[in-house]
């Protein structure tokens, strides 16, 4: 029975969340407060449920990581100095305060976080996960993860072992850990591979006499750059977070907040605009343009998760008064409320504020700068995934004199290493379309997978007075009408192609 309220209650506040534009996991914050605030008894294995999910969460990133996409320009300058910049504010403001110096350098650093569920479910969502920015964002967010998980060893006190160092040496079992991993081919065992793995490495770690979200983590470095990751990430993706709910309501069951409690969450909410005029200027002066800073200071201008669990770590060290817990509770579920609306309308607001932020940017070095023109080409094909290759070796092989764009930096310099023509460039930037000179081209053909893309490019190129024929997929019967009501000349279905195309050359086989 109490597990039917408590999974209901989540679902419940989750979904009215999520109908109001706010992310689900505000409305389980507010279903721990409102399970408390009734009396009804927190699950026994609530804890430890959450505790896994943690685990989880830090596997997943761990097999996203990089180090070469760390000590890039932007992740290092914007990155480094906004914590730096961060942490140095929060001890000077906890030494005048003549409050525990050590806690709150340690909480100054949480706060300089930003949420990694909201931003990338904000990129996802939007189809910028590959995109410059949102690497750059993804970026910025793995390196807060592993700042964070040294905070955690700090606030937690805890005397590592000799086998520590060990650990280190997991990513070194990377060739049996493939091989493992290729051998596990339905899906079933792939997610149960993922979840023994990333247990495992809490184990190690917890024997060791560090944190597990180490272990985990490192277990996850140990699989990455395996051609399966994106499976085993996408079959993680969901039980991750059906535990990490357990997390997100377990805070309202530790504490009640009092009315000061509130005051000072309210306060801390007041200087999250604070932290987005410094990720913003940060950006700016690692050189990007002012749109690419402003959307990446939307998705950044939050507080984290890992604010929950280091204050917790913090509060059980004695290192801070446990009336933070609630606090900083209060401020996370406060700052996701504001930022889900603000980022899912983040390239309306930069249209509004376009004319007072481009003064800011600098003029020359943009690693995302926009192309000046295509030259003499006269096919464009924007978006050069499998469709978009496709399309633009088909045009080549007539002879036609083709150009590609996409924002994706990977593909560009792979497409370049081939010897295709290809140039950056966002389809959904406003800027882009106003600034080029199109009288040449003949023809554009849009493979991007988001619809909402899609239409904006079309409606853009039509304002702009573009003449001559789009061609783009749509997926849904629905949307065919919408893409040919904003300007599109041909809409193909891709999955109804293919199976014409299948039928026909069978056909031809039996002639």
């Amino acid at each position: 029975m109490m597990e039917l309220i408590w999974v209901s209650a989540a679902y419940l506040t989750g979904l009215v969340a999520s109908r109001l534009s706010f992310p689900p996991l505000v409305g389980y914050l507010a279903a721990g407060y409102a399970l408390n605030a009734l009396g009804v008894a927190p699950l026994a294995d609530l804890n430890h449920i959450a505790e896994i999910g943690i685990e989880l969460l830090l596997f997943s990133v761990g097999l996203k990581l990089k180090p070469a996409s760390l000590i890039r320009r932007e992740v290092v300058s914007v990155g480094g100095a906004h914590l730096l910049m961060t942490t140095l504010i929060s001890g000077l403001v906890f030494f005048w305060l003549e409050q525990h110096i050590t806690g709150g350098l340690v909480l100054g650093v949480s706060l300089a976080f930003s949420s990694t569920v909201l931003a990338i479910k904000v990129l996802e969502d939007n189809g910028e996960l590959s995109s410059l920015h949102g690497r750059d964002v993804m970026s910025i967010l793995i390196l807060q993860d592993i700042v964070a998980i040294g905070l955690l060893a700090v606030a937690e006190r805890k005397q590592p072992t000799q086998w520590a160092l060990a650990l280190f040496l997991l990513p070194l079992l990377r060739p049996l850990a493939h091989r493992i991993l290729a051998a596990s081919r339905s899906s079933e065992l792939l997610l149960l591979l993922g979840v023994t793995l990333a247990l495992a490495g809490g184990v190690a770690a917890e024997r060791s006499g560090i944190s597990a979200d180490i272990g985990a983590l490192l277990t996850g470095v140990m699989l990455a750059n395996h051609t399966k990751i994106n499976e085993l990430a996408d079959r993680l993706w969901g039980l991750k977070e059906l535990f990490l709910v357990a997390f997100f309501l377990q805070i309202g069951v530790s504490d009640l907040p009092s009315r000061e409690q509130v005051f000072m969450a309210l306060q801390l909410l007041a200087l999250l605009p604070v932290q987005g005029v410094l990720f913003f200027g940060l950006f700016l002066f690692a050189g990007l343009r002012a749109r690419t800073a402003f959307v990446s200071t939307l998705a950044l201008t939050t507080y984290s998760e890992f604010a929950l669990i280091t204050t917790r770590a913090v509060v059980d060290a004695k290192l801070l008064p446990a009336e933070w817990n609630a606090v900083i509770s209060l401020a996370v579920a406060g700052s996701l409320a504001i930022a889900a609306p603000l980022n899912r309308y983040s390239h309306s607001l930069f249209s509004w504020f376009e004319p007072f932020l481009v003064r800011f940017e600098k003029k020359t070095g943009n690693p995302d700068r926009l192309p000046e023109s295509f030259g003499v080409a006269e096919w464009l094909v924007i978006g050069m995934g499998r469709t978009g290759v496709s399309a633009y070796q088909a045009l080549s092989a007539q002879d036609q004199r083709v150009v590609g764009l996409d924002a994706d930096p990977t593909v560009l310099e792979n497409l370049l290493a081939d010897g295709r023509r290809v140039v950056y460039g966002d389809a959904e930037d406003s800027e882009l379309w106003s600034g080029l000179r199109l009288e040449r081209m003949k023809g554009i053909v849009i493979t991007v997978p988001d619809v909402e893309t899609r239409l904006l490019a079309i409606s853009q190129l039509r304002k702009r007075g573009f003449k001559g024929q789009i061609g783009t997929l749509c997926y849904h019967y629905d949307e065919e009408q919408e893409l040919k009501r904003n300007g599109a000349d041909f809409v193909i279905h891709p999955l109804v192609e293919a199976g014409n195309q299948l039928a026909r050359h069978m056909l031809a086989g039996t002639d």
